[in-house]
Parts: C-alpha cells; sequence; structure tokens
C-alpha cells in the first residue's frame, strides 16, 4: 500500500497513472477511491465495452468521482479497435486513408470516431499513430501506419487530429520518436531504431511535428533503443529522448504518455515498478497501465513505487509535481474541449464510403477472359490464412471476407485456416481449400503475407493448382499481384470485408 503519512506524495502519484480495470457497468469500489484521491486518469479496454450507451454510463458514473477526470481510449479504428472489438471496425485504419491520399476523408473519418468517443464520454483517445511503416516486416505497427512515405503520414496525422478534436476528443500522437522502422514487437522485446540522428529527423519526426502543429497536446512514447539519442534507456525512459529531443528541440509542451508501461521491453529490464519511476524521472507525465495489469493491487505497486523513489531521492518531488501539473492542465484543456462540444450527429456511413476507395484491384497481366474475374460467378469458396496478432490487436475482433460475402452470395462456402492447422504436406489444404472450391471460384484471404512464411507457402501451394484464384490482401501490400486477380484492402476492418464482397459480388456503392 502507498504509505498513508504521505498524502501530498500519494496523491501525486495518483494523478501521473492511467490504469485500466475490469468492469463494464460500474469501476470496483478501490478505483473509485483512487479517483477520489487524485487520480487523473482512467483508460477503458474492449473489456469494458458492451455498447456506446452502456460506456457512456459508466463515464459518467466516472467522473461523479471527479469532473475533470481523463477518460482515455485506445480507438485508432481499422484493425486497433476498442468500441467496435467485438464487431469489427466500421471505418478503415491509417493505412486504407493513406492510401486513398484524401485529406478531407481522413479528417472526416477521424471526427466520425470523435464523434462516437465523445458521446460515450471520452476525453482522450491514444490516437493517431504517427509512425512511418518503413520496414514492411514491422510486426507491430502495419496497417496501423499511414504509410511508408514521411509527407503522406505527416499530411495524414495532422488530418486526423484535426478531425478528432473538432469533434470534442484530444488527440495523441504515437509512438515518439517513431515506431515505423523496427522489427521487434514491444510486448514481447526492446526493439532498436539503428538509423542515426539526421536519418531519423528526416524521416520519422516530421508527423510528429505535424501533430504539434495541428494543436495535438498530447505525445504517447515508444518502448525503443534509439542510440542515435541513448544507447543505455529506451525512449519511455530517456531524458535525452523525452527532454533534450521532444521538449527542447521541437518545443512540446503538453503532456506525455507512456505506452503501456507492463510491455516486455521495459519490465523484462526494470520491472514494470521501475520502469514506472524511471519514466516519470526521465520526463513521462503519466504512465498508462492496464491492458493486461488491471489489478488494484498493480496501482498500488506503482504508487507506492513512485513515493518511496521520492523519499529515497530517486524521483525528485519537483519532476512528480510538474508531471501532475501538466497532467491537470490537460485535463482541464481536454474536458473544457469536450463541454464546447454538443453531443450531437447521427451515425454516418463515411468508414464504408473510405473502406471502399481504398481498395486496390489488379488483374494479371494478359489473363484470358476464361479466368476468375470480377464479379465471381456462382457461389465461390473462400479460404482465410488466419495469423496471430500482435496484442495490440483484439484477437477476437472480427475480420474477413467470408461473412460478408455470404451475406450478399448465401451459397458461398467458407474455411478459416491457422498456421497450427497446417501439416506441410499440403493434405490440409488440398482437403479444406481445393475440394471444395472444385468447380467454383476460389478466393484467398491473406493477412500480412510477407510477414508469415507459413501463409506464403500456403498460398503457392495453393495458386500452383488454382492460379485462376482471386488472393485478398487484408494486410499491408508486399511484392507483385498473385492469382488472376489481386485485390488490397489495406486493412482487416470489417468494412474492408464488406467492400471487397461488394465487389466480389457485383452490387454495392463505390462511394
Amino acid at each position: 500500500m502507498v504509505p498513508s503519512s504521505h498524502p501530498k506524495l500519494e496523491r501525486l502519484a495518483n494523478s501521473v497513472l492511467q490504469p485500466g480495470f475490469e468492469g463494464t457497468t460500474a469501476a470496483p469500489d478501490w478505483l473509485r477511491r483512487r479517483i477520489a484521491d487524485g487520480l487523473g486518469a482512467v483508460v477503458l479496454f474492449s473489456r469494458n465495452i458492451v455498447g456506446p450507451e452502456q460506456v457512456a454510463a459508466l463515464t459518467a458514473s466516472l467522473r461523479a468521482e471527479n469532473p475533470d477526470l481523463i477518460v482515455a481510449i485506445d480507438e485508432e479504428a481499422g484493425d486497433v479497435t476498442r468500441m467496435e472489438a467485438w464487431t469489427g471496425a466500421s471505418r478503415p485504419g491509417n493505412l486504407a486513408l493513406g492510401a486513398v491520399d484524401d485529406i478531407d476523408l481522413t479528417e472526416r473519418v477521424a471526427h466520425d470516431i470523435g464523434r462516437e468517443l465523445h458521446a460515450a464520454g471520452v476525453t482522450l483517445n491514444y490516437a493517431p499513430s504517427a509512425d512511418v511503416n518503413s520496414n514492411p516486416l514491422n510486426p507491430v505497427i502495419g496497417v496501423r501506419s499511414f504509410g511508408a512515405r514521411t509527407d503522406v503520414v505527416a499530411r495524414h496525422t495532422a488530418a486526423w487530429i484535426r478531425g478528432l478534436q473538432e469533434a470534442g476528443v484530444a488527440a495523441c500522437a504515437k509512438h515518439f520518436p517513431g515506431h515505423g522502422d523496427t522489427s521487434v514487437d514491444p510486448h514481447f522485446g526492446l526493439p532498436k531504431v539503428s538509423g542515426g540522428a539526421a536519418e531519423i529527423a528526416r524521416t520519422a519526426l516530421p508527423p510528429f511535428i505535424a501533430a504539434m502543429e495541428s494543436g495535438v497536446r498530447a505525445v504517447m512514447t515508444a518502448h525503443l533503443l534509439v542510440p542515435a539519442y541513448d544507447a543505455t534507456l529506451p525512449a519511455t525512459l530517456s531524458p535525452r529522448v523525452l527532454n533534450d529531443l521532444l521538449r527542447r528541440d521541437l518545443g512540446f509542451t503538453g503532456m506525455v504518455v507512456t505506452d503501456g508501461i507492463e510491455m516486455g521491453a521495459v519490465t523484462d529490464r526494470y520491472g514494470i515498478d521501475g520502469a514506472t519511476v524511471r519514466a516519470v524521472a526521465g520526463g513521462v507525465d503519466a504512465v498508462c497501465v492496464g491492458g493486461d495489469s488491471a489489478e488494484q493491487s498493480t496501482v498500488e505497486l506503482l504508487a507506492g513505487a513512485l513515493v518511496k523513489a521520492v523519499l529515497d531521492g530517486a524521483l525528485p518531488e519537483e519532476r512528480l509535481a510538474e508531471a501532475a501539473a501538466r497532467v491537470q492542465e490537460f485535463a482541464a484543456w481536454s474536458g473544457a474541449r469536450a463541454r464546447a462540444v454538443d453531443r450531437a450527429g447521427a451515425p454516418s456511413d463515411i468508414g464504408l464510403v473510405a473502406a471502399r476507395r481504398a481498395v486496390r484491384v489488379h488483374r494479371r497481366p494478359g489473363a484470358p477472359d476464361s479466368e476468375c474475374l470480377i464479379p465471381v460467378a456462382g457461389s465461390p469458396h473462400v479460404v482465410e490464412l488466419s495469423p496471430v496478432m500482435n496484442p495490440a490487436v483484439d484477437g477476437g475482433t472480427p475480420w474477413g471476407v467470408a461473412a460478408p460475402l455470404r451475406a450478399l452470395r448465401p451459397d458461398t462456402t467458407s474455411v478459416r485456416l491457422t498456421e497450427p492447422e497446417l501439416d506441410g504436406t499440403g493434405d490440409v489444404l488440398a482437403r479444406a481449400a481445393l475440394a471444395p472450391a472444385t468447380g467454383r471460384a476460389l478466393v484467398v484471404v491473406v493477412r500480412d503475407a510477407a510477414r508469415h512464411r507459413w501463409m506464403t507457402e500456403a498460398l503457392t501451394r495453393l495458386l500452383r493448382s488454382r492460379p485462376d484464384a482471386l488472393v485478398v490482401e487484408m494486410g499491408v501490400p508486399a511484392g507483385g499481384a498473385l492469382g488472376a486477380v489481386h485485390m488490397v484492402t489495406h486493412g482487416a476492418t470489417r468494412v474492408s470485408g464488406i467492400a471487397v464482397a461488394e465487389l466480389l459480388a457485383g452490387g454495392g456503392g463505390r462511394g
């Protein structure tokens, strides 16, 4: 427990924590007590969400304890959604918007996200990703980025922030100083950015500068090592990255919040309590926790560690007080912004419009008319090759083409296969994928095929037997077009699946 003999320090420690919790109808008693004792924010995850009206009631009950409480969520839309984790996102993610490259469309999609969050009582959205996905094999960013070009990412980051904040919800640019050129998932290890300072300044930093110019007041740190700035400490814990680069060089004066502090990139070396103390000491203002650690004991551990660090001299009280003041300033600003916007506006179909515009269709050059074309004839067989997603993506979120296509073509059949289900001999593919497609159109759906060797091999086997197959890539496109027809959605959202299904069935609008 936090020592009760130091109420001032305890309140300061509470104010810099942003924890998650269990519950959909009411917050647990321990969290209510923390809010009354100065907790600055809470974070909603998919486990807290049933529907928009339920979330609105939940957030209202939380603010009954503190009207200025920051209520945060990680709602990027696209593949990373919390509000629609159980249904699939009704708006495409960043890569789809970057592929369309229409600033007005991006702003409208972000505004629609903000409209929904605002009505639900959310005041801070941990989005957008301002990362430039320069490594196509990046295991954690991918379709969450607006693309591989710095200029595209910068202008769409700015537009997304404008749209969200005009709807009354504060944005948060992440993951500073840029997570795009990495090959390790920070949930499990420590990524490293090998580029020099000049290269990083040219390629990774401009989207964050654009975010600041568009009015962002929150920046989320990345759990990665950037030797160009600090060869020892991950960015989340590094004064050289947070104070020297972000605040001094780039002039950022808002709130700095960590990515989930329980990730292995920082906890494997320092422990969750040690990482929290080092983050605040290094320049962070708020610590996000609770994706996997939503227990009272975790929050008590972190608050206690911060108080003890002050008492031991490892964390100057002035630094903790400065962090708390920035959180309070942000809470006042974001709360006023939310109250200034009326809770109005009907749901929009802008997400489906955007998803339709993001689909790219490539037909193999010289393919004869006898090969599978769009729309497909008869009742197709859909084979979905399903990878294990990184922890940022809720594993239960629906995705794919089979379900929306079946809604339009009821005779559609399908199978979803994972790596463990394939035996390496091709028997499973022959039995579950090829045999049911005999005499019928074959649609093969992949998700980041270039990153998964097993998926690439399975796709190669299928196309060897059925070169007339139609391939749908719902992740980051890489390499040339495959199959008689190759479709790219730039994301695996529900509306992306609908957009493809419409094309395959020969119906629907094109927005």
